[in-house]
């Protein structure tokens, strides 16, 4: 079960990432995205579908 999960999260971190790569933001930025989904695995992955770039701005 727990792996499971843990690979949703993986495949989701790599989705994030892609995406941050692909974005319009600068260079300084998607390095601090990165930074966050890499350190904070699913915590990151989470603010950064909310908040990131080409998300919602709160």
């Amino acid at each position: 079960m727990y792996s499971i999960i843990g690979l949703l999260v993986l495949f989701l971190d790599i989705f994030a990432i892609v995406k941050i790569i692909q974005s319009s933001a600068s260079g300084s930025e998607k390095i601090l995205w990165i930074l966050g989904v890499l350190i904070f695995p699913f915590v990151g992955m989470i603010i950064w579908f909310i908040t990131g770039p080409g998300g919602k701005k709160m």
